[in-house]
């Protein structure tokens, strides 16, 4: 195993995973499932699972509650996952990824529940105790936990050790009120949540890239990455402004894509700080993988690296 320095993944609202298959989805009758996989799923713990796949190790701070939490974690361990439990209040939710015959796909999720206002700031301690290196916030926050959790945990960090992957309420709130004296280091989104916060298209990869940039100037981030699906993923930070196109592979799920990249990407970092180019690299590779793998199965090591020279990547500033 390569020298690393430590990773901290953190999901506030993690699922129990089910990934079945059917022959149709249709209303009114019982539809029995196939093939049932249970996995512990959650975007911090995802990101632990692809860092551990791709020979890496890193920690998972998990908020686990109730018979699906006691479930999940037992998952977890048995994919020699290292687990920082932390007790979060009700019971841990539930997910969905149902296949059909004809390779549609239906994705359900039940929400987490309700978090009291002591319980994020005792979260938040505990994730600044266990960090020693970097750390990943990635997935949803549950009900109750402030829009603005990713500004106070990279505050209570310190520059340049957090990695950021959220979405919504949160997300929002990290663009529109950014704390420039204590951005994240890395933020990623994907097309559709670029185009929701600039409150337009980004049809080209130049429009993203754009789009990546004024965030990296107004503090939002150190270094912004928006991934643009089949087109690959650019980078914009400090005298970055790279792009990464994959290959065309055959798409069996889309599931775990992003977190795949993220783990990779991450892992990258944490291996050599500064290796940027190599990340955007790796984590292009890696979200290719995943997406060829079925249901909810992340990325394999054997897929990314055969995937990994197929990767054409650009640097926008030459």
């Amino acid at each position: 195993m390569m020298a690393q320095t430590p990773v901290l993944t953190v999901t506030l609202n993690p699922a129990l995973d089910l990934s079945a298959q059917i022959p149709e989805m249709v209303a009114g009758p019982k539809l029995r499932l196939s093939n049932p996989v249970y996995e512990p799923g959650g975007g911090g713990v995802n990101v632990a699972r692809a860092i551990g796949a791709l020979g890496g190790q890193a920690t998972a701070w998990v908020a686990l509650g109730g018979s699906a939490g006691a479930q999940h974690l037992e998952l977890l361990r048995a994919q020699g996952v290292p687990v920082r439990r932390f007790d979060a209040p009700g019971e841990t939710r539930q997910s969905w990824a149902i296949t059909d015959s004809h390779g549609q796909q239906f994705r359900l999720q039940l929400p987490g529940a309700d978090w009291p206002p002591h319980d994020a700031t005792r979260a938040l301690d505990d994730i600044v105790a266990q960090a020693d290196g970097l750390v990943v916030l990635s997935g949803s926050q549950p009900p109750g936990v402030d829009a603005g959790f990713a500004q106070d945990l990279a505050r209570m960090l310190g520059a340049g050790r957090l990695v950021v992957d959220i979405s919504g309420a949160p997300l929002s709130q990290l663009l529109r009120d950014p704390d420039t004296a204590a951005p994240v280091h890395v933020l990623r989104l994907d097309q559709g949540e670029a185009e929701a916060q600039a409150g337009h298209g980004l049809p080209q990869m130049g429009d993203a890239l754009d789009f990546a940039q004024s965030l990296v100037a107004r503090g939002v981030a150190q270094h912004v990455c928006i991934a643009l699906g089949a087109d690959g993923s650019v980078l914009a930070g400090p005298e970055l402004a790279l792009h990464c196109r994959p290959p065309q592979v055959r798409v069996r799920s889309k599931v775990g894509a992003g977190d795949s990249f993220t783990g990779a990407f991450t892992l990258e970092l944490a291996r050599a700080p500064h290796a940027f180019t190599q990340a955007l690299h790796a984590g292009t590779a890696a979200a290719t993988a995943a997406v060829m793998t079925p249901g909810t199965a992340l990325c394999r090591a054997a897929d990314m690296q055969a995937i990994l020279p197929e990767c054409s990547l650009h640097n926008l500033r030459a």
